[in-house]
């Protein structure tokens, strides 16, 4: 078992039975990556689905099913009958950081909150493409960086970072654009770039909403500073 779930669930007072159980539940090595970036894929359809619906109703989705995992989140890590439970099913995908005795969210929650925060701040194409950039360049990265990453860059591998701006680059030549202007290209590049080297970052931020957050920003202010005249609503 990951040290750090066996701490966690000690603290709960967890009968050692219980831990000998999970013992073989919660790693993470490179196929449960690649089950859990899997996983992480379906989060691809926020974006697609909400560039076909209103505001409103994309809102009325985001926010309950948001609540429901932040609360069963906040239940498994103060109620030990939820966090057995949870440990038992789920510890196998959890990163050491999201079984800490810091009381982290997890990727699944930490997703959730960042697609109804960039819902609520940005223009819809704005954030179809950074929250687009998020799904494909993170779960990229992230299977490149940790099968071929040798060279440090900032906090991570040059392998795992140069995947992370091609694939960004990919979505946003994919995304959708306003009038399809090359400048639109341009812009959407660079916000690309200042995602790739805000995920390379060590920063006490979940990459889930640093990258989104990052990487709407950068473009729209971009959009603002050089084609203000596009209508971004």
């Amino acid at each position: 078992m990951n040290e750090t779930v066996r701490r966690t669930l000690e603290s709960f007072q967890i009968s050692p039975s219980s831990l000998n159980h999970l013992e073989e539940k919660a790693t993470i090595d490179f196929k449960n990556e690649v089950i859990r970036k899997g996983i992480h894929l379906l989060s691809l359809s926020i974006p697609i689905i909400y560039y076909f619906i209103p505001k409103s109703l994309a809102l009325s989705i985001l926010i309950p099913l948001t609540a429901v995992f932040l609360l069963a989140d906040i239940g498994r890590l103060y109620y030990p009958v939820i966090a057995t439970w949870f440990y038992s099913w789920f510890g196998w995908l959890l990163r050491k950081h999201e079984v800490s005795e810091k009381k982290r969210l997890t990727g699944a929650s930490n997703v959730l909150i960042s697609a109804l925060i960039c819902v609520l701040l940005f223009p819809k194409i704005i954030m179809v493409t950074a929250f687009a950039i998020l799904i494909i360049s993170d779960i990229t990265s992230a299977l490149v960086g940790r099968r071929y990453g040798k060279h440090p860059f900032l906090a991570k591998s040059l392998e795992g970072s140069t995947a992370f701006f091609i694939s960004a680059v990919l979505v946003v030549l994919a995304a959708p654009k306003v009038h399809y202007h090359i400048s639109e290209y341009i812009i959407g590049i660079f916000a690309a770039f200042i995602g790739t080297i805000v995920e390379a970052l060590s920063i006490h931020i979940d990459d889930n909403l640093s990258i989104p957050l990052s990487i709407g920003f950068t473009l729209w202010a971009l959009y603002s500073i050089f084609l203000p005249t596009l209508p971004l609503y």
